[in-house]
């Protein structure tokens, strides 16, 4: 692996956001591809992190530093995919249901997300049903990923999936939830495809769900 390659594999990992910008530039100019510093330097680096967090080893701090490093990389990156022409792996449409107004876990979901290829369509918080059924319309997302921390809103995740059904989008959608209060066995009995309890897991779940 090039020298410059580890360097942006390291700064992600250390979540170095002066850094990492300036490392992609470098590979840019050294005339990489996109896609190989994406996939190589970011994408390993996040696979990386997810797995210092299995193990104990990194907590909720160090993932987001890391992850905001990683992003501040993709802004140099990202014309340059474009450009290239690089496909996602997937779309997500993400947001936290309505009545809650936790973000942090549904932010650091998506950052994980963004760097392991997807493109993210962040809805934000107190987000109502009707708002992620259009978003999927307009964006032609293959996931829609749900976070909740309040009990009082769990329902409406349920709610949504039952939008995504009455607008005929359930069977073009995979539905992914997570949150604190939240279990596999919520998540079955409201008819999501898949929960995840960090966003560590998060990832390896999305990519099992568009495979």
């Amino acid at each position: 692996m090039e020298e410059v390659l580890k360097e942006i594999f390291q700064s992600i990992i250390d979540g170095d956001q002066k850094l990492t910008p300036q490392k992609v530039q470098e590979a840019l100019d050294a005339g990489l591809e996109p896609g190989y510093i994406l996939n190589e330097g970011m994408v390993a680096a996040m696979s990386e992190v997810g797995r210092l967090f299995e193990e104990g080893e990194y907590f909720v701090p160090e993932m987001l530093i890391a992850a905001r490093a990683m992003q501040a990389g993709l802004a140099v990156l990202k014309p340059k995919m474009v450009e290239a022409n690089i496909q996602s792996i997937g779309k997500v449409v993400a947001g936290t249901v309505k009545g809650d107004l936790h973000d942090i876990g549904k932010n650091l979901v998506c950052m994980m997300l963004e760097g392991a290829a997807f493109e993210i369509i962040d809805l934000g918080s107190d987000v109502p049903p009707e708002k992620f059924v259009e978003a999927v319309e307009k964006n032609g997302a293959n996931i829609v990923a749900m976070s909740a921390l309040l009990t009082t809103t769990m329902p409406n995740m349920k709610t949504t999936i039952e939008a995504l059904k009455a607008a005929g989008l359930r069977g073009k959608v995979k539905v992914m939830v997570g949150g604190a209060p939240l279990t596999a066995k919520y998540a079955e009995e409201i008819g999501a495809d898949g929960y995840a309890p960090d966003a560590s897991r998060a990832v390896a779940l999305a990519k099992d769900l568009v495979s």
